[in-house]
């Protein structure tokens, strides 16, 4: 039988979209500034030399420079001011979620609760400036050594530095305007709006390769039906649950009893959700970042590892898969599911899994069911990341396809829709009572009935 809340979205109406005046203003300053977002990946970088970068960047699109730009919207191929994107936020945001379960004073500092969270993100501003900072300043170096710079020397190196880091600390302060203000998770969104940008020019010259005879039209088929799959496939395993039954024994209120309940504690396929996959993808960005622009004045350490761990060699998918798989692991026992607080929780509240012993015992029972889980959802998440990239540097394609744009792409429009599903379940809560019938509904009062004399 249907609960409450599915009998609700059930009878939601789209139509009311134009009614509800603080959803489409929460759309419309979304909108606006994802647009000053993609506005800025086109105000270059002072200092750049223009027909240099273009010619560079032509030669590289569909190598390393295909791969870079489309985690940046284009920004990085343009050298504009958001070049390094928002990467260094989210690897910032990573790197202080691992440290915050690992050291007590930051763990004790989440535990303070509105109080603890600020700190904390000022804590994950100051590491992006940081780490932004070392990776705007490798950058610099590169195109300094790789002769894309009209005049080099240490202005234009601070140039390049000031300007990148603050276009990366811009758009982590659009990206908390976007979530606070706006609709949908801002830094998401962002990142969504860069990937999304650059398919059609993917798409044109991947139809353009066909044309002209390099890319067989069965290719170009089985590519696209290749995507639709991995799209329904992803859909389908973020949405898939591994439900543990929870029972609550009866109670007493007062002079009343309570019969007690049953309930399911919801563990999804894919608890860390696309993180181990960013995070592996910006692992791997700023070495190839600095291979890139440096052309062929790289040094015999970084052609060392660029010829080893270069896209699509052995070792960058063996490494890339092992980071996966780990920072699954990692970021659902520290940060996505703490078994232990969940166990603390259930017996706080009078809960427990039937046949397992509240407390430390329960706690390993949920330990014992993610790590199982986790075997698929690791193993998923490998799959969609790596099956592109195989296929990219088996066929050619000559553009940059990856599974974490898949990912990131499909995640965030989920997250999105159901965002807006849930303004237009409170902005229609009245009329979805009434057409439901469910209980609660206030009805037309009548006189009691007295009660029967006994």
């Amino acid at each position: 039988m249907a609960s409450a809340a599915e009998q609700m979205a059930a009878n939601l109406s789209w139509d009311a979209l134009g009614k509800a005046t603080e959803l489409r203003q929460r759309i419309f300053f979304t909108i606006g500034l994802l647009i000053i977002y993609r506005l800025g990946t086109y105000i270059p970088v002072p200092g750049i030399d223009a027909q240099a970068l273009r010619d560079f960047m032509q030669s590289a699109g569909s190598g390393l420079g295909g791969v870079l730009s489309m985690f940046t919207g284009g920004a990085l191929g343009r050298m504009g001011v958001f070049a390094l994107g928002i990467m260094p936020y989210i690897s910032a945001s990573i790197i202080i979620q691992l440290l915050t379960a690992l050291v007590p004073a930051l763990e004790q500092m989440k535990k303070e609760g509105e109080q603890g969270r600020k700190k904390i993100n000022q804590i994950t501003r100051y590491a992006t400036v940081a780490l932004a900072t070392f990776q705007a300043w490798g950058l610099a170096v590169s195109l300094e050594k790789g002769d894309l710079a009209h005049d080099p020397g240490m202005f234009f190196l601070a140039s390049v530095v000031i300007t990148l880091v603050g276009g990366t600390m811009f758009l982590m302060w659009l990206g908390e305007q976007i979530t606070s203000r706006g609709i949908g998770n801002g830094i998401s969104l962002i990142i969504f709006v860069g990937i999304v940008a650059e398919i059609p020019a993917a798409l044109a010259r991947f139809l353009e390769q066909g044309r002209a005879g390099a890319i067989s039209t069965p290719v170009i088929l089985g590519v696209i039906l290749m995507i639709a799959v991995v799209i329904t496939f992803v859909v389908f395993m973020e949405r898939a649950l591994r439900k543990i039954h929870i029972q609550y024994p009866r109670r007493q209120v007062g002079m009343k009893i309570y019969d007690g309940g049953s309930s399911h504690l919801p563990i999804k396929v894919n608890p860390a959700g696309v993180i181990p996959a960013i995070f592996a993808s910006s692992l791997l960005l700023l070495p190839t970042t600095i291979a890139t622009f440096s052309g062929q004045n790289t040094g015999p350490v970084m052609s060392t590892i660029l010829a080893y761990f270069g896209p699509g060699q052995p070792l960058y998918l063996l490494f890339y898969v092992a980071m996966i798989v780990f920072f699954a692991y990692f970021y659902t026992a520290n940060v996505a599911f703490k078994s232990d607080e969940v166990a603390d929780n259930l017996k706080n509240q009078g809960g427990f899994v039937p046949g397992i012993r509240p407390g430390k015992k329960t706690e390993d029972y949920l330990d014992y069911v993610v790590s199982r889980v986790l075997v698929i959802g690791s193993a998923y998440l490998a799959a969609v990341c790596l099956l592109p990239e195989i296929l990219r540097s088996q066929l050619s394609i000559p553009f940059y396809f990856g599974g974490t744009s898949v990912l990131i792409v499909v995640t965030v429009s989920m997250d999105t829709i159901n965002q807006i599903q849930s303004h237009l379940l409170a902005h229609q809560y009245e009329g979805l009572i009434e057409r439901s019938q469910l209980r609660g509904r206030s009805k037309k009062k009548g006189p009691r009935k007295p009660p029967a004399r006994r």
